[in-house]
């Protein structure tokens, strides 16, 4: 809400007095508040974001537009933007109701135009956005994008925040190879499992990694390698093929994770742990 002042001045026989300063509020019939319904993200991961903008008034508010600040902050000389929006996600709603698609430029900044807000109602925009290179993944990294609301007759700029966290987790793909690709019988055959971390959280063995496979044609006289060094913590069926390795026994390191003194675009390199298995077919 803004205060307003104003006094005036009585002139007479070339005398002039001032009144009393009188005092006046313009009060807000529109209120924002915005809300991130993920509460954490990672890198190329999607967010979606949920902005209510009420209006209490007793007329319709006309021409409002959303800016969206996409978490912009300042590296080197420059701004980089940590969130890249989603244009075709957006959707507007009024008291629940969908309305037709509302103007959108990506930017930066994300806008969001040509909203009329009835007496009385809720608008509802809800729109997504990808965490991209310049969302800090490290532990503690944080994404704060605030929204701003300006349109016909209001006279106080609206403005509201929401905060995410970066993901403090492993994430973990595996990749299998298999060497050579034409065998024949009684050949010697070796598996490779590439297992990658992109996350900025170690694999320990509190969190009973485990590779299983079924391997067919099943292998006989199975040897096995962990980065390079013997590993015997696994268990095989030579009836079966069911192979597993003991869970806890695999660990991972963290990604290694760096930020481009020029650019400010985060690099992320996996973390790797390569098992082998080999046998005769």
């Amino acid at each position: 809400m803004a205060v307003f002042s104003n006094q005036a001045t009585l002139s007479y026989n070339g005398n002039t007095t001032n009144s009393n300063i009188a005092y006046g509020e313009i009060l807000d019939v529109l209120s924002v508040a915005k809300n991130a319904v993920d509460t954490s993200y990672s890198t190329n991961g999607l967010l979606t974001y949920v902005v209510t903008v009420r209006n209490t008034g007793s007329s319709t508010v006309t021409n409002v537009t959303l800016t969206d600040n996409l978490g912009g902050y300042t590296f080197g000389t420059g701004t980089v933007y940590p969130l890249t929006p989603v244009e075709s996600s957006v959707r507007l709603f009024i008291n629940g109701v969908l309305q037709p698609n509302p103007t959108v430029s990506a930017g930066p900044p994300l806008t969001i135009s040509g909203i009329s807000i009835p007496a009385g109602a809720d608008a509802v925009i809800v729109y997504q956005a990808n965490a991209n290179q310049y969302a800090n993944p490290n532990v503690g990294g944080t994404i704060t994008n605030t929204v701003t609301v300006t349109g016909n007759d209001i006279t106080e700029t609206l403005t509201a925040s929401s905060t995410v966290q970066a993901e403090t987790e492993p994430l973990l793909s595996i990749t299998k190879s298999i060497s050579p690709t034409q065998v024949v019988d009684n050949d010697s055959v070796t598996y490779t499992f590439v297992i990658q971390n992109t996350g900025n959280t170690a694999v320990t063995a509190s969190d009973t990694t485990s590779v299983t496979d079924t391997f067919n044609p099943i292998l006989t006289g199975l040897s096995a390698t962990l980065n390079g060094a013997a590993f015997t913590a696994y268990t095989y069926s030579d009836s079966t093929g069911v192979f597993a390795t003991t869970p806890g026994a695999i660990t991972v390191p963290a990604a290694t994770i760096t930020q481009n003194s020029t650019t400010g675009a985060y690099t992320v390199v996996p973390g790797t742990a390569t098992l082998t298995v080999t046998g005769t077919i």
